[in-house]
């Protein structure tokens, strides 16, 4: 830890910790910490139905909660997806008579700033089931998993779940596509019931980040387990709000990660270069006890590996509610305009999003 420092005031010398250096921390995450943390994250820990609220203008968000909610009822009732431990699979291939045919799941397809995840993270809550025998995670989380614990390993682990919840489901490249669609098919071979959201309908995945129709038959795969459930809207996070603050002076932002406990505090270009020797899954422990996020030098992102690390960085930051003081340019000029017209645009846009209500939370970080 580093040595405290000194400041002076009119009451007298004050002790306070130096802030902390994202970039110097690299660490270790065991495996049974992953699956231990596969639950909703802070930001939506209390989360539920009610508490959403649906867009007077936008009918399809009110019809989603019903939707879920029916969703809800039918795991309290044994059916979808009760698992090894419900009264029924519903999921499973009866011998007399044949399962209903259809989808697996539900699949929340919607642009970013809707309230997919809050509505993910209720269904979540809302299912009777011990918090062992039910896992939310992202996209990322899920095949960070895979890779920690092994494919045989992971579908054993997660087919005594009675419902999985995937947020922000993405298909990135053909390897991603081969292995979620076996993965997702042997868990629904279990009665594991499946939820989802994106911001791309599960046909259309893997759409102008390769060369999609050469997977046709997985991706078709992947679309049959869930049933597309459309959310309208604009994004809650700006909705009816001013325009995110400017970017603040360096001198402002080092001195307000001095004079706040839990702060980080970095220089851009090198937390950057620092995200490239780090696993994605460890960005979360990275921020362990992180209570704001203080950088120096924003500037746009150098190319596409470098932007996707910032968008799982972003994701992290958000769903703890670390708020993030920054000088340089604003967070709306990170990525270039290729960059937002390419396939992996809704990502960036979603960072975008993302860090500028975090921006905003921390207004106050500058002005005390």
């Amino acid at each position: 830890m580093s040595a405290p420092t000194t400041t002076s005031g009119s009451a007298g010398s004050i002790a306070a910790e130096a802030p902390i250096a994202l970039t110097a921390r690299a660490p270790q995450v065991p495996a049974e910490r992953l699956v231990a943390e596969m639950v909703p994250p802070p930001r939506f820990a209390t989360v539920s139905f009610d508490n959403y609220i649906p867009d007077r203008n936008q009918p399809s968000q009110a019809e989603a909660v019903t939707v879920l909610r029916g969703f809800a009822e039918r795991l309290s009732d044994g059916g979808a997806g009760a698992g090894k431990g419900g009264r029924r699979h519903w999921f499973r291939r009866a011998a007399k008579p044949a399962a209903p045919s259809g989808p697996r799941g539900v699949y929340l397809d919607g642009g970013y700033g809707v309230g997919k995840t809050h509505l993910l993270a209720s269904l979540w809550h809302a299912t009777p089931a011990p918090v062992e025998r039910k896992a939310f995670g992202t996209f990322v989380e899920l095949t960070n998993l895979v890779g920690a614990l092994g494919f045989q390993q992971t579908v054993k682990t997660l087919s005594e779940h009675r419902l999985l919840c995937i947020d922000e489901f993405e298909l990135d490249d053909p390897g991603d596509t081969v292995l979620v669609s076996t993965l997702l098919g042997k868990l629904v071979e279990a009665g594991v019931a499946l939820a989802a959201t994106s911001n791309t309908l599960p046909g259309k995945l893997g759409e102008g980040r390769f060369a999609a129709a050469d997977f046709l038959r997985e991706i078709q795969g992947l679309s049959a387990h869930f049933q597309p459930v459309r959310i309208d809207g604009e994004d809650y996070r700006h909705r009816g709000l001013p325009e995110a603050p400017a970017p603040h002076a360096d001198e402002v932002v080092t001195r307000a990660a001095k004079r706040t406990p839990g702060a980080s505090l970095d220089a851009f270009p090198a937390l950057l270069e620092h995200l490239s020797q780090v696993h994605p899954s460890r960005y979360g422990a990275m921020c362990d006890g992180v209570q704001a996020v203080c950088l120096t030098g924003v500037g746009p992102v150098p190319d596409q590996s470098t932007a996707l690390r910032l968008v799982v960085l972003a994701d992290r930051l958000y769903d703890r509610e670390v708020p993030v003081l920054a000088s340089g340019v604003p967070f709306d000029q990170l990525f270039s305009e290729e960059m937002l017209n390419g396939g992996y645009r809704k990502k960036y846009f979603r960072a975008i999003s993302r860090l500028t209500a975090l921006a905003r939370d921390a207004r106050q970080l500058a002005e005390a």
